[in-house]
C-alpha cells in the first residue's frame, strides 16, 4: 500500500486529504475503482489518524484494489456550521473526479462514503451531484441521516437500555450533535439532510448498521426511503456490534468488522 497526502483548495480554505493506493491496483482501459471517505466523530471530532479514517482507508483500498481518499473536513465549532463541512466533502469529491487521469481511476466507478456523521456528509454531498459527477455508489456505515433520529423498536430499545450510558445515543445527545453541526435545531435544511431530501434519482447505496446502536433506525429508515423511490439499496446488520465498530483496530481480531468492510467494498464490481 502506498500512502500519501495532499492539500486541495476548497471554498473555505485548504482541505487535507490522505490517499491510499493499493500496490496491486487494477490498470486497464477502464481504470481503477476509487472511494472518497469521510470519518465520523459527531461532526465535532475525529481526524485522519483515527482508525475509522486511517485503518478503514487502508482496508478498503486493499479490498477495492484501488484508491481511497480520506478527507479531513472542517469540524463543527462555534464558527463552523452547515454547510461548511459538506462543502469540504463536496470539494474533495470534485477534486477526485478532476484528478482521475493522474490517479489512474475511472470516474464512472468512483464511490463516496463515510461513517456516522461522515456518512451524513457523504450522503449530503451526493445529493448535490448530477451526471456525470454522480457517484457510482454511496457507502454508509452506521449513518446518522435524520433529525430527529427514529426511535428504536421496542425489542431493540430494551436491549439498548442494558448498555452503559457512554455507549448510547439518547435523544438529547442527538439534539446536541445536530445543534453543533447546524448551529440550531430549527429550520433544518431539508435539501441537504439526506433523511429529509427528495431521493429520486439518488445513486445506489450500501448501508451497514450496527446491531446495538440507537442510530440504527436512521440507516434502516433511509434504506426504506431509497427503496420507495426505486433506488437500488442493500443493507446489512453488523451482528453484536456497537455504533462506531469500524473505529476498533485491528480488524482481524473481530470478524464482524472485516465483514462490514467486505460488504462496503463489494460495491461497483
Amino acid at each position: 500500500m502506498t500512502v500519501t497526502e495532499t492539500t486541495v483548495d476548497g471554498p473555505h480554505g485548504p482541505i487535507r486529504l490522505r490517499l491510499y493506493r493499493a500496490d496491486d491496483i487494477e490498470h486497464g482501459t477502464s481504470g481503477a475503482r476509487s472511494l472518497l471517505w469521510a470519518h465520523g466523530g459527531g461532526f465535532t471530532g475525529g481526524d485522519l489518524d483515527m482508525p475509522e479514517a486511517h485503518v478503514v482507508g487502508l482496508e478498503l483500498a486493499r479490498r477495492l484494489r484501488g484508491v481511497v481518499v480520506s478527507v479531513e473536513y472542517r469540524l463543527a465549532s462555534d464558527t463552523v456550521h452547515h454547510p461548511i463541512p459538506v462543502d469540504d466533502v463536496a470539494a474533495a469529491w470534485a477534486w477526485l473526479l478532476a484528478s482521475a487521469d493522474d490517479l489512474g481511476i475511472d470516474p464512472a466507478r468512483a464511490a463516496i462514503g463515510g461513517a456516522s456523521a461522515g456518512a451524513f456528509l457523504a450522503a449530503a454531498a451526493a445529493l448535490r451531484t448530477s451526471a456525470p459527477a454522480k457517484p457510482a455508489t454511496v457507502l454508509l456505515a452506521y449513518p446518522a441521516l435524520h433529525f430527529p433520529n427514529p426511535a428504536p423498536e421496542d425489542a431493540l430499545a430494551a436491549e439498548l437500555r442494558a448498555l452503559p450510558p457512554v455507549l448510547r445515543f439518547p435523544p438529547q445527545t442527538v439534539v446536541e450533535i445536530f445543534r453543533a453541526y447546524l448551529g440550531r435545531i430549527t429550520g433544518i435544511p431539508s435539501a441537504e439532510t439526506p433523511g429529509a431530501a427528495d431521493l429520486s434519482g439518488y445513486p445506489p447505496v450500501r448501508i451497514v448498521v450496527s446491531e446495538f446502536d440507537d442510530l440504527r433506525g436512521s440507516g434502516e429508515l433511509f434504506a426504506q426511503q431509497l427503496a420507495s423511490c426505486g433506488v437500488p439499496v442493500e443493507r446489512t446488520v453488523a451482528e453484536g456490534m456497537l455504533h462506531g465498530h469500524l473505529n476498533i483496530p485491528p480488524v482481524d481480531l473481530i470478524p464482524e468488522i472485516a465483514r462490514s468492510l467486505d460488504f462496503l467494498a463489494m460495491s461497483g464490481r
